[in-house]
């Protein structure tokens, strides 16, 4: 069963993946028989980001899921893929990552309308979702795989981040450049509204965390 230890966010009972283990992870990835070797990745990023009207957003936040699922039904927010960032080696894989040797982080990368929604909005969603004074750890998941971070693509983002971050007493998530995203595995992408929860914008459904 999911086990939802905390929550601050009306938009969910389970803020973001505080409860999925390794193994349980494991069985999904061999049930959905995606290769190890990381093939059939999703195409990643979108051609429609021009810096200006429509941007690129990086968060992470522990088990990517529920993080990715929450910024789907934000208005404004286009699209999200979920993948490892932050790390020193080339197209990692899911086992590879979790094993804690390749630097990544889980995160969730988003594309987002300015029009429609800003960054602080995105900024405070994320931190509504997540215990930031956690290190390398979100719930029962742990490792450096699951530490906080805001991953930013301009000097506007680094100061709404660290803006945002100063004003939560001890918070220990990492706010650093952007660096190289690489999409996870095809299975992993919108993963919970696959197994039949609504990605609408503002749904208000709780997000029921599977492990």
């Amino acid at each position: 069963e999911g086990r939802c230890e905390y929550g601050s966010s009306e938009t969910s009972t389970c803020p973001t993946a505080h409860r999925i283990s390794f193994a349980t992870r494991a069985r999904a990835h061999a049930t959905m028989g995606t290769a190890q070797s990381g093939a059939m990745r999703t195409t990643w990023p979108p051609n429609h980001v021009d810096g200006k009207n429509v941007k690129m957003a990086t968060f992470a936040g522990g088990c990517f899921w529920g993080l990715e699922l929450a910024y789907q039904r934000k208005p404004g927010v286009l699209q999200t893929c979920v993948g490892y960032t932050q790390g020193h080696v080339e197209r990692p894989t899911y086992r590879q990552v979790c094993s804690g040797r390749t630097g990544h982080t889980e995160a969730v990368q988003l594309t987002y309308d300015t029009r429609q929604v800003t960054y602080p909005e995105l900024v405070n969603l994320f931190f509504d979702r997540i215990d930031p004074t956690t290190l390398n750890r979100q719930g029962n998941d742990f490792g450096t795989q699951y530490r906080s971070g805001i991953y930013y693509h301009d000097d506007e983002q680094k100061r709404v981040a660290e803006e945002a971050k100063a004003e939560i007493r001890g918070a220990v998530t990492e706010i650093l450049p952007a660096t190289t995203f690489w999409p996870a595995e095809e299975y992993h992408q919108q993963y919970l509204e696959k197994g039949g929860q609504s990605a609408a914008k503002s749904c208000k459904d709780p997000i029921r965390c599977y492990g």
